[in-house]
């Protein structure tokens, strides 16, 4: 994993996954979600403004967060992103070009699988993590289970996680969570309450960490 995401996301840290049909509040969010103590944003491309959104939020937030994009599902779009100045890539299955990809320009990249044998290949050809989606029908067990054998997995359970259970992942080993709607609430964002996300945002990090 590079320099540049371990800095901002040590173990147990969550990540924000920014799946929504209006992006236009993208940087808000980003600074309400930052202001909790969240410093990895993932702006999804199944909005076709979220290359921009990942570009505005990087260039307005500096170093105070990482940005990057998410559902990246082929090397074209890779390096569509790369180039809006992404810094991590996320896909939800498994990849092996946008991991090349990500390989080739030196920016990391969260590989989605699900069974131990896709795990194991992303882990292989150089995915820095291995998103394990979904987790809500797999549960904290199974990433105990996948990692008594591969042990020098990090692995970030994504679907289904939330307060309830954010916590039981990352003890059962998982080197982080992935948090979507659980998070960026669409409820919170219709209403631009940003100081409720930064309340949440805050509540999240607590759990997952363990600290006050």
């Amino acid at each position: 994993m590079t320099r540049d995401m371990a800095g901002h996301l040590r173990r147990g840290a969550p990540i924000a996954i920014v799946r929504l049909d209006d992006l236009s509040e993208a940087l808000a969010i980003g600074r309400a979600l930052v202001d909790g103590g969240i410093t990895a944003l993932e702006y999804t491309l199944t909005n076709p403004e979220a290359l921009d959104a990942v570009g505005r939020v990087r260039a307005e937030l500096g170093e105070a967060a990482l940005v990057g994009a998410g559902t990246v599902l082929d090397a074209r779009s890779a390096r569509d992103a790369i180039s809006a100045g992404a810094q991590f890539l996320v896909s939800p299955t498994l990849e092996p070009e946008v991991i090349a990809c990500g390989k080739e320009h030196d920016v990391p990249v969260v590989c989605g699988a699900m069974t131990p044998t896709e795990i194991l290949t992303a882990h292989r050809l150089g995915a820095d993590m291995v998103k394990v989606f979904p987790a809500r029908s797999l549960g904290p067990a199974y990433i105990k289970d996948l990692l008594a054998p591969l042990p020098d997995l990090r692995l970030v359970p994504t679907g289904g996680v939330g307060l309830d259970n954010c916590r039981a992942f990352i003890d059962a080993g998982a080197y982080a969570v992935g948090l979507g709607s659980a998070l960026i609430d669409p409820r919170l964002v219709g209403a631009a309450d940003w100081p409720a996300l930064t309340t949440l945002a805050r509540r999240y990090v607590q759990a997952c960490t363990g600290t006050d």
